[in-house]
């Protein structure tokens, strides 16, 4: 093989996030820089000659650009095989289903999530592991090391490879397969879900969209919805990829995902509504009118989980992230299983799944999944939906006020307050956690504070400790407030407030939750004098 060898210097802040390395394309487009961080995870990891790994993206811009690159130096560093998606396509959930069904090493996948794309727009790349998840963070921070003191890179000299013709190749001595990026999880999604019933259901006339949001589901939803569900040509909306995401925000929530929420809020809306993001493990749940928060959604699915073929003999487990509602811990307490209570990031999961300790897992920023991946899976849980409602044939908003009769409803929302400055928003943390010892004890009108702490994290299989995971107000009525800086953006920070408050009271379920939550959204406000270090005067998303 005509391998070359190329020296290089380290780039500064090649630090993987909660979900990998995110920047600007512009970033990714320096010399050097993309080869640089591809090398340092494959110098971080040992053991991969000879083996399979597994490559894809959502679709954006880049994404093809930076697949031939990424080959090219796997093939220099003596992987056997790659498996890549046809185009350079895989959805997030599809690559860690196929890095498990084919037992891969593991995988590399391009995507900056829920970001906008386009040359102007965000990149992102990470590693996921031969469990099919997120790199923990003793692999990142060793890939973080590697690239810090990097100084050469090996790349292939040799043509690109069409990634448009599904079959084999060779790249030097290393096999390419350019795979279906659908079959393989639709194949696992038909073990999950009653296919039947779901057919039956829009045979007998059920009406659905989805909105794909020009992002990498539009594929899958169209194979798996109308084609082996039957529903109707054109209940999958926005299904063809782009790699700007057709100048969207490829984002599903009420914000980003208008259009869709003006169907299903319209005349005649359609019985059920669903959105995916950018690479597919996102979702978000509408009815008729009605939408369904992401941790309503979770306890929903852990309560009819029994109803569906791939979770009737029961749940391990339930797993949430901190910042998510305790509205699944409802459930679990009820079914007698643990719920584990993680940071932010999906990798924090992936003990617990491997462990058999959880079955179901998720996060209040629209991400829902299971133990069938290492991954939050969007169409996975449209699916799972689908087969609750084919079974109880009542409609979304029913099946969620039985569900709050039942365990009470907690009354959630999270306000962002997007691209503040760095700095102004880390101003604020520190202003919010130098009053923690004077406010136990401190009440507002019938909230009084009991303790306030910045989360931790001890994992119960082995034991590692995660710490600065979120400032935490709560209250001895069991309402909280918290605030997180995101780590999922490319510019300036995000500022999140959750906002949660039980109520047991049936005649007051249908308040909407900005009203419920109206109290605790001026005690954030107070606490943490929002206003006066970002500059703004209501967030930029609520949800």
């Amino acid at each position: 093989m005509n391998i070359q060898i190329i020296s290089t210097i380290p780039f500064a802040g090649q630090k993987p996030g909660t979900s990998g390395l995110r920047k600007k394309v512009k970033v990714f487009q320096q010399p050097h820089y993309l080869e640089n961080f591809v090398q340092a995870i494959f110098n971080s990891l040992s053991g991969f000659q000879g083996q399979t790994l597994v490559v894809g993206g959502d679709g954006r811009y880049y994404n093809q650009t930076a697949i031939q690159t990424i080959l090219k130096i796997a093939a220099a560093n003596h992987f056997g095989r790659v498996l890549v998606g046809q185009n350079g396509l895989l959805s997030t959930p599809a690559a860690s289903a196929v890095i498990r069904k084919h037992q891969a090493f593991g995988g590399i996948i391009l995507s900056a999530s829920h970001n906008p794309g386009g040359p102007q727009g965000d990149f992102g790349i990470k590693y996921n592991i031969s469990n099919g998840g997120p790199a923990p963070e003793k692999v990142t921070d060793a890939i973080f090391a590697q690239s810090q003191t990097i100084t050469e890179y090996r790349l292939l000299n040799s043509p690109d490879i069409d990634l448009s013709q599904c079959g084999q190749t060779q790249l030097g001595e290393m096999s390419v397969e350019i795979i279906d990026p659908v079959a393989d999880y639709a194949e696992l999604m038909e073990k999950l879900f009653d296919f039947n019933a779901i057919r039956q259901l829009f045979q007998a006339g059920f009406t659905l969209r989805y909105d794909a949001m020009h992002a990498i589901t539009g594929p899958y939803a169209k194979v798996i919805l109308e084609n082996k569900l039957g529903a109707p040509t054109g209940t999958v909306m926005n299904g063809i990829p782009l790699e700007d995401f057709g100048g969207g925000h490829p984002d599903p929530n009420l914000t980003y995902a208008h259009d869709l929420v003006a169907i299903l809020y319209g005349a005649n809306a359609p019985q059920f509504g669903a959105a995916s993001d950018g690479d597919g493990d996102r979702n978000m749940i509408l009815g008729q009118h009605f939408f369904v928060t992401p941790s309503d959604s979770l306890a929903v699915l852990a309560a009819n989980a029994h109803l569906t073929p791939g979770y009737r003999s029961g749940l391990a487990g339930i797993a949430r992230s901190m910042p998510t509602s305790k509205a699944a811990d409802r459930v679990a307490q009820a079914l007698n299983i643990n719920c584990f209570e993680t940071p932010t990031g999906w990798k924090f999961f992936g003990n617990l799944l491997d462990a058999g300790q959880a079955t179901l897992c998720g996060e209040e920023s629209f991400g829902t999944g299971s133990n069938h991946v290492r991954e939050k899976d969007g169409l996975w849980a449209v699916l799972f939906w689908l087969n609750i409602l084919a079974v109880r044939q009542q409609s979304v908003e029913t099946i969620v006020y039985e569900h709050w009769a039942k365990y009470g409803r907690n009354f959630y929302s999270r306000h962002d307050y997007e691209d503040v400055d760095a700095q102004a928003a880390q101003t604020l943390m520190t202003h919010l956690v130098n009053q923690f010892s004077q406010l136990p004890g401190k009440t507002w009108g019938s909230r009084t504070v009991a303790f306030c702490d910045d989360f931790s994290y001890t994992d119960p299989i082995d034991q590692s400790i995660s710490t600065n995971q979120g400032l935490r107000i709560n209250f001895q009525d069991d309402s909280r407030i918290v605030f997180r800086l995101s780590g999922t953006g490319t510019e300036g920070a995000t500022l999140r407030v959750y906002l949660e408050s039980f109520e047991a009271d049936v005649a007051k379920h249908h308040l909407d939750a900005q009203v419920a939550l109206a109290d605790l959204i001026q005690i954030a406000n107070e606490i943490a004098q929002i206003q006066k270090y970002t500059g703004r005067d209501k967030p930029s998303v609520i949800t």
